[in-house]
């Protein structure tokens, strides 16, 4: 005899979950004890928010399915923003909520409604005779779909018995679309009209076999390789990479996009911070958007050519239709010269930084550098959301596109420390480092304690300038600016109640202790208060506001 809430949890192991993050309550306690009993690892947040951020993280990072387990109610509304930057960033994350189901319950509220608001396809397990096919169509719309599914499990249906006779079904992936024939070869005609084309590679792109794909195309039409700030070090490898494009863009990275008269964005949105509002694309530019979601295509901006498809079958069948016409490989933008100022100077850190700290104050740029010297470059690199998100976005290098977790699809401040646990069990063979502003990181702390409780070797680089400084250099001088500045704190000491290694940095020199940190193998984790100058809007900031 097998209880509803006991099958769920076998059956989401045996589909293929591995990983579990929640904090259990009454209504979760038993399904997250069954797929613990069956094999899977549960990880407890001691916060629901916190929870929804490392498994949307883990799921980024691993490309697993990747369960969050949260109580009916309030366990559930806790998460909300965690799940909608999942959601807008289709992530493959399952949440698994248990719902109150009797009006007069104190947790009864509409979930199914505020998963839908918040961009997530929201399903039920409707009754014990359909649970099991209920449990395999939601794990598949996350598999195959690449959606954020919230599955709710009403209390009075996951306490009752499994009928012995009760459905089943499997769910057969169904491949992604390819654009008809007439439509690759208009793309195919542009490609080789071109002169200095560029392909720009967005979360669409991490998928099974796009980067080889687009780099064989890529080779064959003389294009440069950019991506946006998610799929960020996916050509590191390759010598016609020229890394992200878009606010994060080092000078020369803006001028060889800016300079494209070909755009193509595979699996790309080709928004604003991609585009820096469209600055980045020529006014005589030609552009081409490909996506498996035909929703995306032409939103933010027109197109002249739009390709509904996956991103592998897309850059797969050009190639051939190019190898079947018998086109020569064409150099396209990848000149001599061009190569060569690739190779001289593509990254911020291949630039000269003038230090400019001071008055017990770093500097963030030559702090971030010099950080990027000390760590090991097997590391995965995780940001929180405010004025400092560029420096280590910029100047922390990532080995490919699993090094970089940007949960920044919704833009709210606190997920960072989160992410970073998150990413950093999902690839524990890399040194996990996480970026935040003092802002973020105080929201998120509650998670300190998680880290240190599960021995991450996680290093915490607070960029801590005392206030809430997007708002501070937005809104500037004439306004007053109490509610969004604050005293001086000791992070570190904070940092280290919670069972941290920690050191106070006023300058690159105070850094040495990271040094002999890392060199230690840790098993807890480090954070740096950095006390960071921080004298205007960053760059980036003035690309969100528009102006």
């Amino acid at each position: 005899m097998t209880l509803v809430r006991d099958a769920i949890g076998n059956l989401l192991v045996d589909l293929g979950v591995r990983t579990v993050f929640g904090v259990v309550g009454s209504g979760n306690f038993h399904y997250t004890n069954a797929m613990t009993a069956r094999g899977a690892r549960f990880v407890a947040a001691r916060h629901e928010g916190g929870a929804a951020t490392m498994a949307d993280a883990h799921a980024r990072m691993s490309d697993e399915v990747t369960v969050l387990s949260l109580h009916q109610g309030c366990g559930y509304t806790n998460a909300l923003t965690g799940i909608a930057e999942a959601a807008k960033s289709s992530t493959r994350l399952l949440v698994l909520t248990a719902e109150a189901t009797e009006p007069t319950s104190n947790f009864a509220i509409d979930q199914a409604a505020m998963a839908v608001g918040a961009g997530a396809v929201a399903m039920r397990v409707r009754s014990p005779e359909t649970a099991l096919v209920d449990v395999a169509r939601a794990f598949a719309t996350c598999q195959d779909q690449g959606r954020t599914v919230v599955l709710n499990v009403p209390i009075d249906v996951q306490d009752r018995l499994l009928p012995d006779d009760a459905a089943t079904r499997q769910f057969v992936p169904v491949a992604p679309p390819q654009p008809a024939l007439e439509e690759l070869e208009r793309f195919a005609d542009l490609l080789l009209a071109a002169e200095r084309p560029v392909f720009v590679a967005g979360r669409g792109s991490r998928s099974p076999g796009a980067k080889e794909a687009l780099r064989e195309l890529a080779a064959r039409t003389g294009a440069l390789l950019a991506t946006s700030a998610v799929a960020r070090g996916m050509f590191n490898d390759d010598s016609w990479g020229i890394d992200v494009s878009g606010g994060f863009s080092s000078p020369l990275t803006a001028e060889l996009v800016a300079g494209a008269d070909l755009v193509v964005g595979f699996g790309c949105a080709l928004n604003m911070w991609t585009m820096r509002h469209g600055r980045l694309i020529a006014p005589d530019a030609t552009v081409v958007q490909v996506d498996i979601d035909p929703s995306a295509i032409g939103r933010n901006r027109d197109v002249h050519l739009g390709l509904w498809g996956g991103v592998a079958p897309t850059a797969t069948a050009t190639t051939r239709l190019l190898d079947l016409r018998d086109e020569p490989v064409r150099t396209g933008y990848r000149s001599a010269e061009i190569g060569e100022r690739i190779r001289a100077g593509l990254r911020w850190n291949q630039l000269d930084i003038v230090d400019e700290s001071a008055d017990g104050l770093v500097d963030p740029r030559a702090l971030t550098a010099e950080l990027n010297n000390l760590l090991p470059a097997e590391r995965i690199v995780s940001v929180d959301s405010g004025n400092f998100l560029g420096f280590p976005s910029m100047y922390l290098d990532v080995p490919d596109e699993y090094g970089f977790c940007f949960t920044q699809a919704f833009q709210s401040v606190g997920l960072g420390l989160a992410t970073g646990i998150g990413a950093a069990l999902a690839r524990p063979d890399r040194l996990p480092v996480v970026g935040v502003g003092d802002g973020g990181f105080l929201m998120g702390i509650s998670e300190l304690e998680t880290a240190v409780r599960l021995g991450l070797p996680l290093l915490v680089v607070v960029y801590d300038d005392a206030m809430y400084g997007a708002e501070v250099h937005h809104f500037g001088a004439g306004e007053s600016l109490d509610h969004v500045t604050f005293p001086d704190g000791d992070l570190a000491a904070i940092a280290r109640g919670h069972g941290c290694e920690a050191v106070t940095v006023r300058d690159t020199a105070d850094l040495a202790p990271v040094k002999d940190w890392v060199s230690s193998g840790p098993t807890r984790p480090m954070v740096i208060d950095a006390k960071v100058l921080s004298r205007e809007g960053s760059w980036w900031l003035h690309e969100a506001f528009g102006h």
